[in-house]
């Protein structure tokens, strides 16, 4: 009985793998670049694009809040996952991860959207650290 429990334990962790590869690999992937910023003010990009099934499409966000004060450049990119239609994309981003150091002094952050959809941006800029508002960012096509 011993050795089932172990071999349907072993099954189940060669499953969750399989899954976790599965959601390593982005639908999409998304550039932002902004201008400046003033002190705890939310963002509105001034360019953002989504890549999705070798098509580009201009993005528009809103609600993104940055850590630093004289800001003049912005640059973030991110992956797409559990992205099936470009319409999914639109909607409002809550942070579903905490923020986390990354290698070259940026910032990562994991946000999802109440279609599914999940961003993990991560702040090219060194020294910013990139945040949702209290009410959450808006991300759609423009």
């Amino acid at each position: 009985m011993k050795r089932l429990v172990g071999i349907a334990a072993i099954a189940a962790l060669g499953l969750c793998m399989t899954m976790a590869r599965a959601e390593d690999k982005p639908d999409a992937t998304l550039k932002l670049t902004g201008g400046s910023v003033a002190a705890g003010v939310g963002i509105a990009w001034e360019k953002g694009t989504l890549s999705f099934q070798g098509k580009e499409w201009p993005v528009e966000v809103k609600g993104l809040s940055v850590g630093d004060v004289g800001v003049t450049k912005i640059d973030a990119t991110g992956d797409v996952f559990n992205l099936k239609n470009v319409p999914d994309f639109n909607g409002k981003y809550v942070a579903a991860g905490a923020g986390a150091a990354v290698g070259g002094g940026g910032t990562a952050v994991v946000l999802k959207n109440e279609n599914g959809v999940t961003v993990k941006l991560v702040s090219a800029t060194q020294g910013i650290n990139i945040g949702v508002g209290v009410g959450g960012a808006v991300m759609k096509i423009r």
